[in-house]
């Protein structure tokens, strides 16, 4: 008999078991997967630090939580500066000077506010789509090149079928900063995430390959409390039927070459490109081994994004009203589930970044 059995050893499930043990609990992880980490497993591929699930950069405007993670893993200062390709062209994201000159050839940040201020105005009421909503903050021409056909791809859906609070807001800046998180705090662990989950794990017992659903009440009978970071719907048998998700689809490469995008992200925004971006690992970590040599091969990752199905991997919740209504039935029969706290991403059915993740798990703990 444990005192805890958590359910997915991935950030959130990792931070749980930590702080638990920690507080003199004993403890069970297990995880479908044959690995730990969760969607920020990293896997080493040519020397190269892979990211499976899809890129993953840690940043944070919380001390508390930077602080936190920092036991764990030792931090590069990586700094998130996406590009986007349309058609050949290439902007610099967030949208900001770089993007207005590229767009429209104008040099000081006057030109530039002027430009998208008579755009916005062709938006004369509250924006009722995605589209409306982009157009009011950007401008047709950005919305154009950069949100529409990328939306599009990332949602399966026409950016004027989407609710605008997807996109409540865009960063737009008037100085050449290049930094899309603008975090205080920011880097990917060196080494990896994966290494990084292993320290959080360290001395706590993990079983990897065991579908908990599969045999719940096999493990049910094992612990005092579940902490179940799977999703809620697939917990309950789907029997209210599925909460919707978009899924990821990979095509990762090994290229006998030193550079093939010269970033770690690319976008590509137009709409006949089938992916939405590309991503170059080596760069994430400044295209070096841990012995700071140059690595000769680089790996990239095509990214596509397409409606989830049981089955598939979930990766992002679609938040919108009929979603999130039945979340809210779902929620209901887990309030009425004892001994077990639903926590993470598809526990919560709500999207959250790394830091937010962090956060939650070290709050539900101390509610315990």
């Amino acid at each position: 008999m444990t005192d805890y059995l958590i359910v997915g050893a991935g950030l959130f499930g990792a931070v749980a078991a930590r702080e638990l043990k920690d507080k003199g609990k004993s403890v069970l992880v297990i995880d479908k997967r044959p690995h730990v980490g969760g969607n920020v497993y990293t896997e080493k591929t040519e020397g190269i630090n892979v990211h499976k699930y899809g890129a993953h950069i840690f940043h944070t405007n919380d001390r508390m939580v930077w602080e936190y993670i920092n036991r764990f893993a030792v931090f590069n200062r990586y700094t998130n500066s996406p590009v986007a390709n349309y058609k050949g062209e290439i902007y610099s994201l967030p949208f900001n000077m770089y993007t207005f000159n590229k767009m429209w050839g104008v040099i000081t940040p006057e030109e530039a506010a002027a430009k998208i201020d008579e755009q916005k105005k062709e938006i004369d009421h509250e924006p009722e789509n995605l589209e409306e909503q982009a157009i009011s903050l950007v401008g047709r021409d950005i919305y154009e090149k950069l949100v529409k056909d990328y939306t599009k791809k990332q949602w399966g859906r026409e950016c004027r079928e989407l609710p605008a609070f997807i996109i409540k807001r865009l960063p737009v800046r008037f100085t050449y900063d290049n930094n899309y998180f603008n975090a205080l705090y920011q880097g990917i662990p060196t080494g990896g995430y994966t290494g990084l989950v292993e320290n959080l794990l360290d001395g706590i017992e993990v079983r990897l390959k065991e579908d908990y659903l599969e045999k719940k009440e096999e493990y049910d009978a094992m612990a005092g409390h579940i902490i179940y970071t799977g999703a809620i719907d697939a917990y309950f048998g789907y029997r209210l039927g599925n909460l919707e998700y978009r899924s990821v689809r990979f095509e990762t490469e090994i290229l006998d070459k030193p550079n093939f995008q010269g970033n770690a992200v690319v976008n590509y925004t137009d709409g006949e490109t089938p992916f939405t971006r590309i991503i170059e690992h080596k760069w994430f970590e400044f295209g070096k081994d841990e012995k700071g040599q140059d690595l000769p091969k680089t790996v990239i990752s095509k990214e596509y994004s397409f409606k989830w199905n049981p089955g598939d991997e979930p990766y992002y919740p679609v938040n919108d009203g009929r979603n999130n209504e039945l979340y809210k039935e779902y929620r209901k029969l887990a309030d009425r589930e004892a001994g077990v706290t639903f926590g993470g991403r598809l526990g919560e059915y709500k999207y959250y970044d790394m830091d937010q993740v962090i956060a939650r798990a070290l709050d539900v703990i101390r509610s315990l």
